[in-house]
């Protein structure tokens, strides 16, 4: 019997946890009940009832399995390492609060039955703020421009990845992952399926403008050389104008030496143009850097205080 594995990544989710797990149980024994199941919770360190509701469920149910990380690591490191961390023959990542509708598990599993070995569930529609929806695609259309590598549009993880994609993963060993960048650069052929993201069930989210820009860093400076070419050609552009302009002004200070009164303006003017261009891309080359000193430091993904129902079938931990 095949085995297909739920992950749900959960950070102070004590509304929905319960009601999550509920949801997936009943989906699974109405429309895939030829196949065995684990749900595997991975909490991120949460401060609210979210573990305690999780126990609750794990003390009942030895398919559902948990592992409680010591501190937050982040909102990309926990949910890879938890993929990592299933044993089912497929994987589907699943957000605990519901914007993942849970009725598309058996479309995903359908496709993966037919030969694909990762299945992604592309928004082409979502119920979230509309600001926030445009400047998500103003973002993802800049980042499949400006890349190297293949990027997918309004991709945020959700699908369904084969146990061989789980394994490339798992021996990937990058410190800092950007799952969304690694499925399209180092993922097998895969079937898109598109679907309209739903409103949280309850509680708010965890996502501020920090986070957002923290993801768009990340994925920036992992796939796209343009930032640095781009620093490069406006450096070059700068100077020439810049030596164009002092030549300029050396030549009307010498003709109009006691006309020309136009004392130091344009010289300060020249300084602060330049001065605030080097800042920007000063701070834009940092970024690249922070990104190569994360990679280079060779941290685990996460560290893990607990885990539930792991050695019920004496599997023994995957370790990445």
């Amino acid at each position: 019997m095949k085995k297909i594995s739920i992950m749900i990544p959960c950070y102070n989710e004590e509304e929905n946890v319960r009601e999550i797990c509920k949801a997936v149980i009943e989906e699974l024994n109405r429309s895939l009940p030829s196949y065995d199941y684990e749900i595997l919770f991975i909490d991120n360190d949460s401060t609210d009832k979210t573990r305690q509701y999780i126990r609750e469920i794990c003390a009942t149910n030895k398919k559902v399995r948990a592992i409680f990380n010591a501190k937050n690591f982040g909102q990309f490191n926990s949910p890879y390492y938890g993929l990592c961390q299933t044993v089912g023959d497929c994987t589907i990542c699943l957000c605990c609060d519901f914007q993942d509708p849970i009725e598309m598990i058996p479309r995903l599993v359908q496709e993966w039955e037919k030969g694909a070995k990762i299945v992604c569930a592309i928004k082409t529609s979502s119920k979230e703020n509309k600001i926030m929806r445009f400047l998500r695609t103003c973002y993802y259309k800049m980042i499949k421009k400006m890349s190297d590598v293949e990027q997918i549009e309004h991709f945020t993880g959700f699908g369904l990845y084969d146990k061989s994609f789980i394994e490339v993963l798992r021996n990937l060993n990058d410190p800092t992952p950007f799952l969304r960048g690694i499925v399209a650069e180092l993922g097998y052929k895969r079937v898109d399926i598109p679907y309209e993201q739903q409103k949280r069930k309850a509680g708010k989210t965890h996502n501020n403008w920090f986070t957002l820009y923290d993801a768009a860093m990340l994925s920036f400076t992992s796939y796209t050389k343009a930032g640095l070419r781009m620093a490069t050609l406006l450096g070059f552009i700068m100077s020439g104008i810049s030596l164009v302009v002092a030549l300029v002004y050396l030549i009307l200070k010498l003709i109009y030496w006691n006309r020309f009164a136009a004392g130091m303006a344009p010289i300060l003017l020249a300084v602060c143009i330049l001065g605030s261009v080097q800042l920007f891309f000063i701070g834009f080359l940092g970024e690249y850097v922070l990104s190569i000193n994360k990679r280079i430091m060779h941290r685990p993904l996460v560290i893990e205080e607990e885990r539930l129902n792991f050695d019920e079938d004496g599997e023994e931990s995957t370790n990445v």
